[in-house]
């Protein structure tokens, strides 16, 4: 059974991402899809709109057969080790043939020309990146600016020209640059992203809305009718059941009273420990706090905001905060180490299979239960403790949802 890798979010899962998979399955001649699906919180440093249980039973009613975690101490990160993340998990399976992934340009070619020459970080690049920094731009700004003087010293116009500052062209040189150190077998395949953009903030087609787009509607309340065209009939199903049950879109607005007395509380020195906590930020925040016009997230973001500072980093930097994650958890060195597990969030009867065929190929532990390996994995038990601090966001969590990352079992479709 010939199988293709995808690295999702899902949040939530819309006909964007139907079509991806088709496409995969379709491009790569596979017949089966093992998605590695980021839990709670998520890569842009924020709590995901519904819980990883509600999005893993979307992905398996959208196509995929098999669905699992990757742990929160790479699914908040930057694209480096996001991306460093996702494919080690993949690797890990030994039953991943090919990873299948969007971006907006569709020149896989110029991407894997970009990763096989940085793949080692040569001493020249470094250089160019240091520089970019030194002059006051953001990380992502810097390193896109880096990679095209590096591409046009070494005479490639053609990846010099590819617009890296493009959000999934960057995780897709990202994901090769893994590959690449990793040395995996497994064949990158990309497609083209369709009709909306990333981060396009409203719906422009009856059929494909980004999912920034389907969350600013449902943030704002508006009716299902009005999403209704865009996702599948079977992800409007979980969304309005989770609606129904009173499990609400979740959003930062849901931890900000928490993440304010840890603030608070904390000096500028204890502040430094936190995992991303750099040049001096925590001076800025803690000279921000005293002034803001109202104590709400979006304030707090607006007051910290610059050029060097992005919305995203302010977030994952906060988000590190709020979870608790500290620089010496999460050191480059552990991060390159790898996960250690492979967390199954759910599967399909097609999933079984594979996960028959893991238990001979994985080269780590596979885990349907939490309950059984606590203490033995330490970035499961950050995942289990994001989990709990989720579901503070819902007014009548009791111990048995605060905890149900212990007890409950993969979503079988």
């Amino acid at each position: 059974m010939r199988t293709v890798g995808v690295i999702v979010e899902y949040n939530p899962f819309h006909n964007g991402h139907l079509y991806h998979l088709q496409q995969s399955l379709a491009v790569t001649g596979a017949d089966a899809v093992v998605a590695v699906m980021s839990g709670n919180f998520l890569q842009r440093g924020e709590p995901a709109m519904f819980g990883k249980r509600a999005r893993t039973e979307m992905a398996l009613a959208g196509g995929c057969d098999l669905v699992i975690e990757l742990p929160v101490a790479y699914a908040t990160q930057a694209a480096e080790w996001f991306a460093y993340g996702a494919v080690s998990l993949l690797q890990a399976t030994g039953i991943v043939d090919a990873l299948c992934f969007g971006s907006e340009n569709g020149d896989l070619d110029s991407l894997r020309a970009i990763a096989a020459s940085l793949a080692h970080e040569p001493e020249a690049f470094r250089l160019m990146l240091r520089g970019e920094l030194d002059r006051g731009a953001s990380y992502p700004s810097a390193y896109s600016s880096a990679v095209r003087h590096y591409m046009e010293t070494i005479g490639n116009q053609r990846a010099a020209s590819l617009p890296l500052a493009r959000p999934n062209n960057t995780l897709g040189l990202h994901y090769l640059l893994a590959l690449e150190r990793l040395g995996s077998s497994i064949e990158p395949f990309t497609i083209i992203r369709e009709k909306a953009e990333y981060n396009q903030s409203t719906i422009t087609d009856q059929q494909i809305a980004s999912a920034t787009a389907i969350r600013s509607v449902i943030a704002g309340g508006g009716g299902m009718e009005q999403i209704a065209g865009v996702i599948p009939r079977s992800t409007y199903t979980i969304i309005a059941r989770e609606l129904a049950a009173g499990r609400k879109p979740v959003s930062w607005d849901n931890f900000y009273s928490k993440l304010f007395h840890q603030l608070l509380s904390q000096s500028p020195q204890q502040l430094s420990g936190y995992y991303e906590m750099s040049e001096g930020l925590e001076h800025r925040l803690h000279q921000a706090l005293p002034v803001l016009e109202k104590p709400d997230f979006e304030t707090l973001i607006g007051a910290l905001k610059t050029r060097r500072y992005t919305r995203t980093k302010l977030q994952r930097v906060l988000l590190s905060v709020l979870l608790n994650h500290q620089k010496e958890q999460l050191a480059p060195p552990l991060l390159a180490s790898g996960i250690d597990y492979i967390r199954v969030l759910g599967f399909t009867a097609k999933g079984r299979e594979l996960l028959k065929r893991m238990k001979r190929t994985a080269g780590v532990p596979i885990l349907l239960s939490a309950a059984r390996s606590q203490g033995k994995h330490r970035y499961l038990e950050l995942d289990v403790r994001a989990s709990s601090l989720y579901e503070l966001a819902y007014p009548d969590a009791g111990p048995k949802e605060l905890f149900r990352d212990y007890y409950e079992p993969p979503v079988i479709m």
